[in-house]
């Protein structure tokens, strides 16, 4: 019995391994604020070995994981009922958090700082032209797409191929087989990377703390804190509401089910990165795998809203800053541009900032204004790529169920084909 005791706590779940890390990060990172140097030097590269092996996995499980959604699903009909139900609700979703982002901004903005802004500078990337964005979702190049993480491109080549092997029909079998066979040896290699997660976790986030310790409770403090505010306003009370009335599951069964990737996905700010995390919660909260490895790679690519409550915040913060009110012709401008610019941002750390010059280009707001949130941007990020990837799981939580019967009606008909 004694032994047996011993044992269950040494199998600690993943979740509480996770958040341990974390603690500890927190704790060890306040202590290091002076040595932040060390700690940039000799504690983040080993969380840059963790991140670089995610990565590298991601795009063999994003591009092998739809396709095998795909050709189990046997009839592009299904692939479309999913795809356009999850679409509407990223879309959906993305729209209430640029507006809640917007809302508590407005409301706080009255705390914001007055800084000085005479000599701020920042170099916008060069925006790309809404013909370009589409011609770029199509990729030139069979492995360029996995090299360059570039993810819808990934995604586009995975419906191709799983269309066509539905298309070619008894001659795609060995094919089906083949996939399936190459996904779970993805997913093995991925389920052995995770075990690095706590030390990952750690190496990632101590620096982090160690560099803006400081500054967490400087200028910017109250902006950090509105935008968490709207961060946890929106998993709270729209994911909530979601997963209820659409999913018929209970919001406290979904956040607990989720605490693994939450806390990975805070810790990582990757929603690339987390998708493999992503993809075992929701199995174990019991969606169906065919909608969770379609839905959830997806959602890592056109899902952010978390991104998107971050936009309507800094855009307020911003134009405090230089004294300008926005109208409500520019905030619903603002709302717009964040939901379509959420289409093809990459699910990589730092990419929200890309997005937040378009949207200040949409208003015409001084561009330099990005320098002031720059310094504490991967601070915005934990807390924006969490979000994110709860989306996406609320997402696949929801699909699974309306479809469940669907799915469950198209399977029988086709085993009755094959019977015949």
């Amino acid at each position: 019995m004694g032994e047996s005791v011993k044992k269950e706590r040494k199998k600690l779940s993943l979740a509480t391994q996770i958040f341990i890390a974390l603690a500890i990060a927190i704790i060890v990172g306040l202590l290091m604020q002076k040595h932040a140097d060390f700690a940039v030097t000799y504690i983040k590269p080993f969380g840059t070995i963790f991140l670089n092996l995610i990565k590298f996995i991601v795009g063999p499980i994003v591009l092998f994981s739809i396709m095998a959604g795909v050709v189990s699903m046997r009839d592009i009909k299904k692939v479309g009922a999913i795809g356009g139900t999850t679409i509407l609700y990223y879309l959906c979703t993305t729209a209430f958090a640029t507006a809640i982002g917007l809302g508590l901004a407005n409301i706080f903005k009255g705390t914001f700082p007055i800084l000085s802004v005479s000599d701020l500078t920042y170099e916008a990337q060069e925006g790309t032209s809404f013909m370009d964005t589409i011609v770029n979702i199509f990729p030139s190049n069979f492995l360029a797409p996995i090299y360059e993480s570039t993810m819808l491109q990934v995604i586009v080549m995975a419906l191709i191929l799983g269309f066509a092997i539905i298309l070619i029909g008894e001659k795609g079998r060995p094919a089906v087989k083949a996939i399936d066979v190459i996904n779970d040896v993805c997913m093995k290699a991925m389920e052995m990377i995770l075990k690095l997660s706590p030390i990952g976790v750690f190496c990632l986030l101590c620096p982090v703390i160690a560099e803006n310790g400081a500054m967490i409770i400087g200028s910017l403090a109250r902006v950090l804190l509105v935008a968490y505010i709207a961060y946890i306003a929106h998993a709270v009370i729209i994911y909530s509401l979601a997963v209820k009335a659409l999913g018929h599951m209970s919001p406290l069964k979904f956040f607990k089910g989720m605490l693994p990737a939450i806390l990975f996905a805070f810790s990582s700010a990757s929603s690339v990165g987390t998708l493999p995390i992503n993809l075992e919660c929701t199995e174990n909260m019991g969606a169906s795998k065919e909608v969770a490895s379609f839905v959830l790679p997806l959602g890592a690519t056109i899902n952010m809203d978390g991104t998107a409550i971050y936009q309507g915040v800094c855009a307020v913060f911003i134009a405090s800053c230089y004294g300008i009110d926005l109208t409500f012709g520019q905030m619903l401008s603002i709302v717009a541009t964040a939901t379509l610019a959420s289409i093809g941002t990459a699910g990589v750390p730092g990419a929200g900032m890309v997005m937040l010059a378009m949207v200040l280009q949409s208003v015409g707001l001084p561009l330099d204004g990005i320098a002031l949130v720059a310094g504490v941007d991967r601070i915005f990020d934990m807390g924006r790529t969490t979000v994110n990837i709860t989306g996406d799981a609320s997402c696949t939580m929801i699909v699974s169920y309306l479809l469940r019967n669907r799915i469950k009606s198209w399977t029988d008909k086709d085993k009755e084909a094959e019977t015949a």
